[in-house]
């Protein structure tokens, strides 16, 4: 869902999980620093300093220091919500998968605090679906054949709003914290955020994708809104990024007593497939 400016974050990974345990079920059943400010130009010495849109949607992004908060959104298969603690360099995700050719419907939460992460995973749709207990299981790292099977902290912008935003070649505020612009989707990172070789196949299009964004009067980005046109036979959709609650949600605690429990050997099967 760097963070400002690098490439694509957690819920990117996430997704890539979630598609390949649906893989899965139907056999059985990065980041660099945020960029610098921009040198405000000035129409004389004495002229206030003024902040390029662009940068100032940049410096509008999260980067760690503003405490716990939400986030949700949308890509074209997934929806998406969860926090960001980033003291404790740990986030909450859920992703719910639209239904697919088989009428599945994958739903699964990762918890990640520091190096410890846990997981919930549900299936729906068909008889015959792996069943897990409705609680978090705790993952043994060593027992994973693969460190990209599960995702792992890489900042605070999950939504991936700094590496589309810096792909954009116009931003304009239209209004106080009001901005629109257009994104250059085969530029920089910004290709890594959508579904792989879809940037490709939109083409010419891909260059001139439009998008709004909202910041709040204490600078946070609120919401960045991709209008991502169709390619071939995938339908036009919303690529959508929400903050909310800056410094304010529930920080992440480890899960204890009846609500936590070790994974089984299937989540390892399941994951390592």
């Amino acid at each position: 869902m760097t963070q400002a400016t690098g490439s694509a974050s957690t819920i990117r990974r996430t997704v890539g999980v979630v598609a390949a345990m649906l893989a899965t079920t139907t056999l059985l059943g990065g980041c660099g620093p945020k960029s610098e400010p921009a040198s405000a130009p000035q129409s004389g010495p004495s002229a206030s300093p003024t902040i390029d849109p662009k940068q100032a949607l940049l410096d509008a992004v999260p980067d760690g220091t503003e405490g716990t908060f939400q986030f949700s959104g949308k890509d074209s298969a997934n929806t998406h919500s969860g926090r960001v603690d980033p003291a404790s360099k740990a986030i909450e995700i859920n992703t719910t998968g639209v239904p697919g050719s088989d009428g599945i419907t994958t739903k699964m939460s990762f918890l990640l605090i520091g190096e410890e992460v846990w997981i919930k995973a549900k299936f729906s749709g068909k008889p015959g679906l792996p069943k897990f207990p409705d609680k978090w299981m705790k993952l043994d790292r060593t027992k994973l054949a693969d460190s990209n099977a599960i995702p792992a902290y890489d900042g605070a912008d999950q939504g991936n709003a700094g590496p589309l935003i810096e792909a954009a070649t116009s931003v304009k505020e239209q209004s106080p914290g009001q901005y629109a612009g257009v994104i250059d989707m085969s530029a920089g990172n910004a290709a890594e955020v959508l579904e792989e070789g879809e940037a490709a196949a939109l083409g010419e299009a891909a260059k001139t994708v439009p998008f709004t964004a909202v910041v709040d009067a204490d600078k946070h980005l609120t919401s960045l809104t991709l209008k991502i046109p169709a390619a071939g036979k995938a339908k036009a959709y919303d690529y959508v990024v929400n903050y909310a609650k800056y410094g304010t949600a529930p920080k992440i605690d480890v899960p204890t007593g009846a609500a936590a429990t070790n994974a089984p050997k299937m989540a390892y099967e399941m994951l390592n497939g």
